[in-house]
């Protein structure tokens, strides 16, 4: 008969292979925490706030503007900042007619998100509404690029004498199923994701980044001024998990506001490309222009998700266009239209 009693050697062997493995997974993370640290370090120094700051409910908030006139107001998208909308060209292109007013949203580049609210596009919209009232600012434009449309359409819902028109860029307006955004919103997981995003997450972003920007870019090639964007500042500890925690309200915050979209009653200007590879430009803006009658659409084809990057003067065209709009606004499209490939 066989015993089943393991030697206590080979016992001790193995607790001494588990506790080696702990020791040497710890090391790892402690080393991955060092190098995150030393990179978020630099990445602020080199990238300083170059706006403003404004107090509003205890969020502390950072803004750039520039220029004088009809007043522009531009949300970024979700793990972005101020300086997107900066190399994109936008704000250089509309601060010769308009002033322009640029927020690094809640949590994104320096601006704080504190941990004690739930940062719904509502709640956003809430605080944005009054650091606008702060600054003087009245019945601006609202443009809004991907996740900042939501931003963008809670601004004009709970606030729509405050809200003159809408430019609506790469937006996702109604829930749909997503495989990734599970993935994307691990590092918001209280505890477990606190630990990757000191640790190992922004490491693994990093790699990660090349393929990410052929989805954010494709089908059309990357811009060379985007090089400049600052990468590690997006990949810090903080903005990873303001990031996330985006990523896992995406679907319920389009659900919620969907219910709203026939409220709207000021022009609304959608602009996307039509080969988007991060949302359906038809699915998502062709229907948003069939729900809003007085709304305008352009899908451009070969265009990406950042058409603001690629086509800037078509974004400045819709962004005029919304200036001169009327309200009540009037109908301006009723089909939707394609724009010429042509990359500005």
């Amino acid at each position: 008969m066989k015993s089943n009693i393991i030697p206590t050697s080979s016992k001790q062997s193995g607790l001494r292979g588990g506790r080696a493995l702990l020791v040497g997974a710890g090391l790892a993370l402690l080393a991955s925490a060092v190098a995150v640290r030393y990179k978020t370090q630099q990445a602020e120094m080199k990238n300083p706030p170059t706006g403003r700051f404004i107090d509003v409910d205890g969020v502390r908030l950072h803004y750039v503007e520039r220029g004088h006139g009809q007043p522009l107001v531009l949300l970024h998208g979700n793990g972005s900042m101020t300086r997107d909308f900066e190399l994109s060209g936008i704000v250089d292109l509309a601060a010769d007619d308009y002033r322009v007013i640029v927020f690094d949203r809640p949590g994104y580049g320096h601006s704080e998100r504190p941990r004690s609210t739930i940062w719904s596009p509502q709640a956003q919209a809430g605080l944005l509404h009054q650091a606008l009232q702060k600054l003087g600012v009245e019945r601006p434009i609202i443009v809004g690029h991907s996740w900042g449309t939501l931003v963008a359409l809670a601004m004009a819902l709970e606030f729509p004498s405050a809200v003159r028109s809408l430019v609506l860029l790469s937006g996702y307006y109604y829930p749909t199923a997503r495989l990734d955004v599970p993935l994307l919103s691990v590092p918001a997981v209280p505890v477990v994701g606190d630990v990757l995003r000191y640790t190992v997450s922004p490491l693994i972003s990093r790699a990660m980044w090349p393929g990410i920007l052929k989805q954010l870019f494709g089908p059309a090639q990357m811009p060379q001024h985007f090089e400049e964007f600052p990468v590690w500042m997006v990949l810090r500890p903080s903005q990873l998990r303001a990031s996330a925690a985006e990523s896992a309200m995406m679907i319920p915050a389009a659900n919620t506001l969907s219910k709203r979209y026939r409220e709207l009653k000021m022009p609304v200007i959608i602009r996307c490309g039509e080969d988007d590879r991060i949302v359906d430009a038809h699915e998502q803006s062709g229907r948003l222009h069939r729900e809003i009658p007085q709304s305008d659409v352009v899908l451009t084809p070969g265009i990406g998700h950042m058409i603001h990057h690629l086509v800037p003067h078509q974004v400045m065209e819709a962004i005029d266009q919304a200036a001169k709009a009327s309200q009540p606004a009037r109908v301006v499209s009723e089909h939707v239209h394609r724009a010429s490939t042509h990359l500005n």
